[in-house]
């Protein structure tokens, strides 16, 4: 059996961007392969599923330790999820075989690519109104000026989180549907369906519960790859040979570093995956990508502005007696340190 060395470089520096955000795994991993390796696109499908088939149960297994994970959302998830991946695996097979399968499961991928970029948007917005919502309740209680032990002063507790069936196992049937056809959506898009369904789960909740669900979707969709896909043992070799020292890099830097600058850059390179997928250019994809680094910079401080927040991200609110005030942070002022977008 032929080792890429490069190849194994290459899924190495995709699981430390997936570390450290969380989300990326096939929308990621898959274009590498196909983009730059030269794989068809339905080998690299299979033989990514099959090596994250490997990877998810040791990141899901963490947060169940931890309690970071709604086992009811998991098992309303799975029921959708689990025979969804499964056929989506057999409608890609039914699609034939040879270079049409090929390029349908090329343009579904650009497809699941522009959803999953279009989904760290949507979740960076929530968590601009999230932030936005807790800065004026701070400029209440300020005004308020409740005692600081007191049960208003700490603000109203969260209320449990209320599972909705049917919408659950709906978001599970078609994240199983888009993995199981193009490997993409366990992480970029489920998460993101599950922030704007709950928003009252915790972050950590939130990736614990997505991490626990997408294992049996992700076997469930490896194993359908393994019977009717077309699963290379070399090319998952090398994925797993990069990606398991990835993933736990990834992991221990993320704990330092600025999520929001980093999902930002996730954002920009899942945008020019799913243009190379469908194909565009490399003049049209550089015009595109251009234009996106101008405008959004632009349209992210006009919203900023919007919801009350700074226009700049690195500062935030300082108490000076009873009114808030804007600060930068410095080195030299642990009580202003930056306020990182999510």
């Amino acid at each position: 059996m032929h080792f890429d060395y490069s190849m194994a470089i290459g899924s190495f520096l995709v699981a430390v961007v997936v570390g450290l955000t969380g989300m990326g795994g096939g929308a990621l991993m898959t274009p590498m392969l196909v983009t730059f390796f030269g794989v068809p696109p339905l080998t690299a499908v299979s033989s990514d599923l099959v090596a994250a088939a490997v990877m998810k149960p040791v990141g899901g297994f963490v947060h169940l330790r931890h309690g970071t994970v709604n086992l009811r959302l998991v098992g309303w998830l799975c029921t959708g999820s689990v025979p969804a991946a499964f056929a989506g695996v057999l409608i890609a097979r039914a699609l034939g075989d040879g270079e049409d399968i090929q390029r349908v499961i090329q343009i579904g991928m650009g497809v699941a690519l522009l959803l999953a970029t279009a989904g760290l948007v949507m979740r960076g917005w929530l968590a601009l109104k999230d932030r936005a919502r807790s800065h004026a309740a701070n400029a209440d209680a300020a005004d308020r000026v409740e005692p600081a032990g007191s049960a208003e002063a700490a603000g109203p507790e969260k209320s449990a989180v209320q599972v909705r069936p049917l919408p659950t196992a709906l978001v599970g049937a078609v994240g199983g549907l888009v993995v199981g056809i193009t490997s993409v959506g366990s992480g970029s898009l489920i998460i993101v369906a599950l922030l704007a369904l709950y928003p009252v789960l915790k972050a950590n909740q939130l990736v614990g519960t997505d991490l626990v669900q997408a294992v049996p979707l992700v076997i469930s969709a490896a194993l359908g790859h393994l019977l009717f896909g077309d699963f290379r043992l070399e090319v998952t070799a090398a994925l797993l040979a990069g990606s398991l020292p990835g993933v736990y890099l990834g992991s221990r830097i993320s704990t330092r570093a600025p999520g929001g600058l980093i999902r930002r850059a996730l954002a920009f390179v899942l945008l020019a995956s799913a243009l190379k997928m469908f194909d565009v250019g490399n003049t049209a994809t550089v015009l595109v990508l251009i234009g996106v680094a101008v405008a959004a910079p632009l349209l992210w401080t006009a919203l900023r502005v919007r919801y009350g927040l700074p226009a700049l991200p690195w500062t935030r609110t300082r108490w000076a007696g009873d009114h808030p005030r804007w600060a930068v942070a410095t080195p030299d002022n642990p009580a202003s340190s930056p306020d990182v977008v999510a």
